[in-house]
């Protein structure tokens, strides 16, 4: 059983995937979103296809205060036309801090300066650690 973790971005959407037992999140790539465009479904949907995706597990953006913002309704909503379009469960995981704790992963890794500062890469990761909760959270049940 495989899950993909989806953090959405404004401009960029970080996509990991589980292994084929469920219990390790892996980086997979970065999706661009240009502004005012409908969100690559045609992407997400080739991934489902071709890693046998069961669950979705999308980063729910809270403020600080753990109360619902603007982009977390947004996110919401999303994860609504995820749930209709691919007809496959799609959980909300809080996602606060794993962006800035994926900058600290990245910057005490031992990669060139130039490949740490790639946004990409920060999307990448924060979708591993929001999948990689999950997944763990789904072992101790």
């Amino acid at each position: 059983m495989r899950s993909l973790g989806i953090d959405l971005g404004e401009k960029r959407i970080g996509i990991s995937i589980s292994d084929p037992t469920g219990l390790i999140a892996q980086p997979l790539l970065t999706l661009q979103r240009r502004i005012g465009k409908r969100f690559p479904m045609s992407s997400l949907a080739s991934i489902i296809e071709k890693y046998e995706v069961e669950d979705i597990i999308l980063g729910l953006p809270l403020a600080l205060s753990g109360k619902d913002t603007a982009w977390t309704l947004t996110v919401r909503n999303f994860g609504v036309t995820l749930e209709n379009h691919f007809k496959l469960p799609v959980h909300l995981v809080d996602e606060r801090f794993t962006s800035s704790r994926a900058e600290r992963i990245i910057n005490t890794s031992t990669l060139p300066k130039k490949k740490r500062r790639d946004k990409k890469l920060i999307d990448t990761i924060a979708a591993v650690l929001i999948l990689q909760g999950w997944l763990d959270s789904q072992q101790t049940r």
